[in-house]
């Protein structure tokens, strides 16, 4: 693995866990596709350093629960906007 992809994958790795931030999230702060950041804390972290691994896993793991929260979230502004703006 190279030094950079080592560096991002540790970067983004201790972002998520300081942060408690989404893929998407991570994605965007670090100027990258969510395919890569998935990739890289799934697959090349565990390899690198198994114990952040877990704690990032602990943290995407909350966030795919509370998704569908946010998801509810988001749709309540855009009416709330919407009948405001009308």
């Amino acid at each position: 693995m190279r030094d950079y992809i080592r560096k991002r994958v540790v970067d983004v790795s201790l972002y998520i866990v300081k942060t408690n931030a989404t893929v998407r999230q991570a994605a965007s702060v670090f100027g990258v596709s969510k395919s890569t950041i998935h990739k890289d804390v799934t697959e090349r972290l565990p390899r690198i350093n198994e114990e952040l691994a877990r704690k990032v896993k602990l943290v995407l793991e909350m966030n795919k629960a509370e998704r569908h929260i946010r998801g509810g979230e988001a749709t309540k502004k855009k009416y709330i906007k919407s009948r405001n703006v009308s």
